[in-house]
């Protein structure tokens, strides 16, 4: 039997939530693993209930700032009376001087991206410039608190590496086909009217909240591009996404977004659908023809498992992580309109061409939250027996990718 604190106080939204919703319910179902699990009090019914899993009930602050400063000050004090044997940090901030064994999950490339701060001097976010450099120091200084540190891709955990000079182990993300395809309720009539377009229209898709690393301005230079190059055919990009400050989650402003669309002159042919939830995304993959993501950076891309778990052809911005996860993808230059057009026009032209289909589902099975689990609780198991992690046997993930055509 092994006693696991959770700390997912940090996890209000996306990937966060997605990873709680997939790792607990495992967790759950171990008979020999018993939970305790520190969450968001508006998250708590949804995990309560769950067998070996007992839901703290603490005051928790509101704000990211003032909840960092709970968690150091009074998480340590929760984990002892908890009984646990090990802390899983899965908020990208580590607990300093744990009481107990630590393993930090951490997954922000934010913090280490030039690209990102790159981003924020052009726009004249300043605010945020010093709001990520200041919680870039405090997540560089949790590799070191932590007993280990635990990456979602071999990208990204070869990043952290350099970035903090200590060892940083990759285990994959996972996908579970079950619960993407297993919802069959259809998509609301609004959303189903928005994909309601002519069989003979190019149908494009990103999926993502609004925010400036996933370089949504690169897209829309290429959709402008790729209409000039369409011989007539109609081309539709549908984002999972509104551009309106209030429906955003972070502090990212969308007006500078959606002025670009309107100067481009591509207002007809980008499609805001908003949020649609997890369980109903695979009926948006099915109705779209090509997944495209232009990304500059990312810690593993979960979207890009979901479209090829749906068969799609995927054009995809070059970078380590993406061509970790999708060795099957078209890789562009991540700042070249000109090239993601290309990208997209070769693969509309000939699918067999770029491979896709049962190529990418296969590829997709790579992907396992179960494995996921197992992996944590060995480097758990590891860790409360004192036996270290370098003994470790190095968990299975993918190999390299061979580089593909661009």
């Amino acid at each position: 039997m092994i006693h696991v604190f959770l700390n997912g106080l940090g996890a209000s939204a996306g990937a966060g939530l997605t990873y709680l919703h997939n790792v607990v319910p495992r967790l759950s179902s171990i008979p020999e693993v018993r939970t305790t699990l520190a969450v968001q009090p508006q998250l708590r019914m949804q995990f309560s209930g769950l067998a070996g899993v007992d839901v703290l009930d603490a005051r928790i602050p509101f704000g990211a700032v003032p909840r960092f400063w709970f968690e150091q000050k009074q998480l340590a004090g929760l984990i002892r009376e908890s009984g646990a044997d090990v802390l899983l940090s899965a908020g990208n901030f580590a607990l300093r001087n744990s009481p107990v064994p630590q393993i930090l999950l951490s997954g922000n490339s934010l913090y280490t991206s030039k690209d990102f701060f790159r981003d924020l001097r052009r726009r004249r976010e300043y605010g945020l410039w010093l709001d990520t450099l200041a919680k870039g120091y405090f997540a560089r200084k949790s590799v070191q608190w932590a007993d280990c540190t635990v990456a979602p891709s071999r990208a990204y955990a070869d990043e952290l590496r350099r970035w903090t000079g200590k060892n940083v182990i990759a285990i994959h993300h996972g996908f579970d086909a079950g619960v993407f395809f297993g919802d069959k309720t259809p998509l609301t009539a609004d959303v189903r009217q928005k994909l309601d377009v002519p069989s003979e229209c190019l149908k494009l898709l990103f999926v993502s909240h609004y925010n400036y690393y996933r370089n949504f301005e690169t897209l829309f230079r290429a959709v402008a591009a790729l209409r000039s190059r369409m011989h007539g055919r109609k081309v539709r990009l549908f984002l999972t996404c509104t551009f309106d400050d209030r429906k955003t989650p972070g502090t990212y402003k969308t007006a500078g977004a959606a002025r670009l669309i309107d100067e481009l002159g591509i207002r007809e042919e980008v499609v805001e659908l908003g949020s649609a939830p997890y369980q109903q995304l695979h009926h948006v993959y099915s109705a779209c023809d090509v997944y495209v993501t232009p990304a500059y950076t990312e810690t593993f891309a979960h979207p890009l498992v979901e479209a090829m778990a749906c068969g799609l052809p995927i054009v995809a911005s070059d970078t380590p992580v993406h061509r970790e996860i999708c060795e099957t993808a078209v890789f562009f230059d991540k700042y070249s309109p000109g090239q993601m057009a290309e990208a997209i026009l070769g693969v509309a032209v000939s699918k067999e061409r770029f491979p896709g289909g049962r190529n990418a589902v296969a590829a997709a099975t790579r992907f396992s939250w179960s494995f996921h689990v197992q992996a944590l609780l060995k480097l758990a198991a590891r860790l409360r027996s004192k036996d270290g992690i370098n003994e470790l046997p190095k968990p299975k993930i993918a190999a390299a990718p061979k580089r593909a055509a661009s």
